[in-house]
């Protein structure tokens, strides 16, 4: 296995793990020499190519914290957690991308209850971090000037990151966050409440923050007066299965719906199933065209057990 950075111990025993659930090659690399001062997300990315899998890192402020935070996402798909897909589309390619986006953020701020622990867990994240992550937070978003505005999206998201981040530790830098974006930072701290009254501690507790931050996420928007994401609808998320689940049929378990949006890959109109429990769409697929045919061919699937109609599909799903 094949490493050019030198990496503290428990990054590279954390590497080491990652590489025994990755049926091929894994390797950190530094593709930059830059030395911002400061810590972003964007900082590491993961490539992979076949059998190969590299955490690639443009920034050399802290090698340990960028490179072990990529390496617990890889982790967490390669041990069961649940995924966010985007199969959907609206056929706006700009609104698209920008659901992506922010859904794939959301997702990744309820990822960060499991990420941020271990790092901390592992003494990958001191007072230093700390204070560079908050001056990467300062280079991201700007000052607001006392309303809502185009930027309050991302102000949203990445102050909420920061309160997952802090946890605890949030009050050494609040009056940062009051004085610079007080609008954002109130909204952030009710949604960090809300996600935390439970704990992130499984893949199905994942899944359920997710859906819960997906909702709440819009209603603030709204109580802005800000359109709505809906990603809910937009965003597919893995399913997570009790065995009792599995052996049910569709309809007890599902509501699937001929929708107006377009699959992705096919262009065609998209069948979406809906979990009846979270209203959260966990499915998507192709059928027959045309408004009587759908409703035949939606009956037909109501029939088959969950697991029938998951295997046959080819969609992966989890269970506890």
């Amino acid at each position: 296995m094949a490493n050019d950075v030198n990496l503290n111990p428990a990054v590279q025993d954390l590497l080491n793990t990652v590489s025994r659930f990755f049926d091929g090659d894994v390797q950190v690399q530094i593709i930059g020499d830059l030395k911002s001062g400061y810590l972003r997300h964007d900082q590491v990315q993961t490539m992979q190519d076949g059998q190969h899998l590299f955490v690639q890192l443009s920034d050399v402020t802290d090698l340990n914290f960028l490179a072990s935070h990529e390496l617990l996402h890889v982790l967490m798909t390669l041990r069961g957690f649940p995924q966010v897909y985007f199969p959907l589309t609206t056929g706006d390619e700009q609104l698209d991308e920008q659901l992506r986006y922010i859904g794939t953020d959301l997702f990744d701020t309820v990822s960060h209850f499991v990420v941020y622990a271990e790092q901390r867990k592992h003494g990958l994240i001191d007072e230093t971090v700390e204070e560079e992550v908050v001056k990467g937070i300062r280079q991201t978003i700007t000052p607001e000037q006392g309303q809502v505005d185009a930027e309050m999206i991302t102000r949203l998201v990445t102050v909420l990151d920061a309160f997952v981040f802090l946890g605890d530790h949030f009050d050494n830098y609040r009056y940062l966050f009051d004085h610079d974006f007080p609008i954002a930072t109130k909204a952030a701290e009710q949604l960090y409440q809300l996600l935390t009254k439970k704990p992130t501690d499984s893949p199905f507790a994942l899944r359920r923050n997710v859906v819960k931050l997906f909702r709440a996420f819009d209603q603030q928007l709204q109580d802005w007066d800000l359109p709505a994401l809906h990603l809910n609808d937009f965003a597919m998320l893995t399913s997570v299965f009790s065995k009792r689940q599995l052996g049910l049929q569709v309809k007890q378990v599902f509501k699937l719906y001929y929708s107006e949006l377009r699959n992705r890959e096919t262009g065609k109109r998209a069948y979406v199933g809906f979990t009846i429990s979270d209203d959260q769409n966990s499915l998507v697929m192709d059928g027959p065209v045309g408004e009587k045919v759908s409703a035949d061919h939606i009956q037909s699937l109501y029939q088959k057990t969950v697991q029938e109609l998951f295997d046959e599909l080819h969609i992966p799903y989890l269970e506890r």
